[in-house]
């Protein structure tokens, strides 16, 4: 591409739709987020409305956009599972009503007559991580966002690693070690997981973040469902270090806030159970905030234009 030019970046979730402009002016100059807009979803009006409300807002962003800087193409990170083949999405869960099958790739192509990439939000945000944020730089690199749910992605070769139908790293489905939650890494050590776990405890249903609280303060189990939480995040980082040698692991999502009881759960069961070699891993927290998936979208379709 020469240089100044930008790209439509799209960051599709349940409850918002942000859409922005994400214009690189130099070569190894990080690029900037410029005119960004959020509109609500409005998810359980179906599939085929926020898809019109994604054409709609794209629409509205490349009236915005500069001549000096003309537009490469259109990057989505997108809830739900995408088909790699086509940019299509392949699953979505009860969030998302309707979202299954939407040929968000398609659409856009027909609509705008320019490039579409289509990747997976969490997986749009380690890029974007991985490219201009805490990892920059990194050839390979493990990203975990444990939020209300436990989403991630693996960086290697310097690329997003999509897998055979583009569902790589998704890492909530891990099987969990601890006896806790359901079998799953996602039943304890997301958002979701930790307000289960405490509320089987205790019988009381709190927020993630009162947890967290109560946590601080000394409550037996309020620190077991947190400490369970790193503890079991931990175990699993442990095996993926062990099958991908990563030079660094980035965390985001709202279980980061847990604090330094998480946070050192995690680093104690990781280098328990980490090969001595790689028991210095340097675990960094996400540096780009809600701009990550945007720069990781716009980051995600220049790769494709590559090849």
């Amino acid at each position: 591409m020469q240089y100044p030019f930008s790209v439509i970046a799209v960051d599709v979730g349940g409850t918002k739709i942000a859409c922005a402009l994400v214009r690189y002016d130099c070569e190894g100059e990080q690029p900037v987020v410029v005119g960004k807009r959020n509109v609500a979803t409005c998810a359980q009006e179906g599939g085929e409305a926020v898809l019109d409300r994604i054409v709609a807002l794209v629409a509205d962003v490349k009236a915005s956009a500069s001549d000096d800087a003309p537009l490469a193409g259109i990057g989505v990170g997108t809830a739900g599972r995408v088909d790699v083949r086509d940019g299509s999405i392949a699953y979505a869960n009860e969030i998302m009503p309707g979202w299954t099958g939407r040929p968000v790739a398609e659409r856009l192509k027909a609509e705008f007559g320019m490039p579409v990439a289509v990747l997976g939000d969490v997986q749009s945000h380690a890029l974007g991580e991985a490219r201009w944020g805490a990892a920059r730089g990194a050839q390979t690199c493990i990203v975990m966002a444990p939020g209300t749910g436990l989403g991630g992605g693996i960086i290697a070769g310097g690329r997003i690693l999509r897998g055979a139908h583009g569902f790589a790293g998704e890492i909530g489905a891990t099987p969990n070690t601890l006896r806790a939650g359901d079998g799953n890494l996602e039943s304890v050590a997301a958002g979701s997981g930790i307000e289960a776990c405490y509320e089987a405890a205790t019988g009381v249903h709190l927020s993630g973040a009162e947890i967290s609280a109560r946590a601080n303060d000394g409550e037996s189990a309020a620190r077991e469902a947190i400490e369970n939480a790193g503890r079991a995040l931990g175990i699993a980082l442990a095996g993926w270090a062990n099958m991908l040698d990563p030079e660094m692991a980035v965390v985001s999502g709202s279980v980061v806030k847990a604090g330094p009881l998480w946070r050192d759960a995690l680093r104690a069961a990781y280098v328990e159970h980490a090969p001595e070699v790689l028991a210095d891993l340097p675990v960094l927290d996400a540096s780009l905030g809600d701009v990550a998936p945007l720069v990781g979208a716009a980051e995600n379709l220049l790769d494709s234009l590559k090849g």
